[in-house]
């Protein structure tokens, strides 16, 4: 196995993350240094001649991992740990996961998601708001699982039945040491194309925190996993691909519900509705972090639950998604 690493800045990041993922897919590993003035990105892979062409184009160095670079890629190593909501709470080290039984531990050194990118936190705040709004026992597919942070966070928020999908072997053996480390059993992960998987039966949750392109193409497939009334948690999205995937939404019997902004990514919930409902319906929902777009700019502004630029209650998203459920305005 083939580690190909390279130091960059946020400009050359910008440029150059869209050409990246088209190589490497959800095996691209993103980890924003503390200062924030530089990034790691990274990837694996057991043919070093891919790296090499990866390197002679966008530079950086391949090392060869060891045989037992798995088990040393999760070693319990020091990391500052994100904080999510009151209900999860992130954690590095043996000690942190006994300390808290709101605990979930995800080593720092995994990659493929560990909580500190951004796009992963707002997918963990977004799966823990509608958690709240499900009966336990709630089912739950994690679209590109990654590390299974998705997926472990989803078990310990009360989910029943959860199924983690990845294209990529290694995300798959890294997600299942991750559920050995939580002790956390019954979740089905699985080695699949997010493109061509068909779940036999229909979920109450969808989570997909994956890159705008693909997000687009598998939009259709992720409505169709959801039950009536499930919500799908899309992250991945940077700013000037808002419209595009606002694009993509129309005709499908998905509402927009929460739409969460931080620097330049966005992630969203959206629900299922049929598409009388969806039509008789006068508004979208929720703005995020910051104020929708203006008209003109990024598509029409999204009306809101709750007022300008105040944190949304868990009990205002039950009534929004109860109102749309119903097919009336949230007022």
């Amino acid at each position: 196995m083939f580690l190909w690493r390279k130091r960059a800045s946020p400009r050359w990041l910008a440029a150059s993350e869209g050409e990246l993922r088209q190589i490497a897919g959800n095996q691209l590993a993103v980890i924003e240094t503390a200062s924030g003035k530089t990034t790691i990105v990274e990837f694996a892979d057991v043919d070093r001649r891919k790296l090499e062409r990866v390197c002679g184009t966008f530079g950086g160095q391949i090392a060869t991992l060891p045989p037992d670079w798995l088990r040393n890629f999760l070693r319990l190593s020091p990391g500052k740990a994100p904080k999510i909501g009151k209900r999860l709470k992130i954690v590095r080290t043996l000690a942190g996961l006994k300390a808290s039984a709101r605990a979930l531990m995800i080593p720092a050194g995994a990659a493929f998601g560990t909580g500190e990118h951004v796009t992963t936190q707002m997918s963990l705040y977004l799966l823990g708001q509608i958690s709240r709004t499900l009966e336990p026992g709630w089912s739950l597919i994690d679209l590109g699982t990654g590390t299974g942070i998705l997926a472990l966070a989803a078990k310990r928020l009360g989910a029943g039945k959860v199924s983690a999908i990845d294209l990529d072997p290694i995300a798959i053996l890294t997600a299942k040491e991750n559920a050995r480390l939580n002790k956390t059993r019954h979740i089905e992960f699985r080695v699949a194309d997010v493109r061509t998987v068909s779940p036999a039966e229909e979920f109450d949750a969808v989570s997909a925190n994956l890159f705008s392109d693909l997000l687009i193409e598998i939009l259709p497939r992720v409505a169709r996993m959801l039950r009536d009334g499930g919500f799908a948690i899309l992250s991945g999205i940077l700013h000037n691909q808002e419209r595009d995937l606002r694009r993509a939404v129309r005709g499908l019997p998905l509402r927009l519900l929460e739409i969460r902004r931080r620097g330049k990514w966005i992630a969203l919930v959206a629900l299922k509705t049929n598409l009388t409902t969806r039509k008789r319906a006068r508004t979208l929902t929720v703005s995020g972090d910051f104020d929708p777009p203006a008209s003109g700019r990024h598509g029409p502004p999204v009306r809101s639950c709750r007022p300008k630029n105040s944190p949304m209650p868990s009990s205002r998203l039950t009534r929004c998604a109860s109102r749309a459920r119903a097919g009336s305005s949230p007022g």
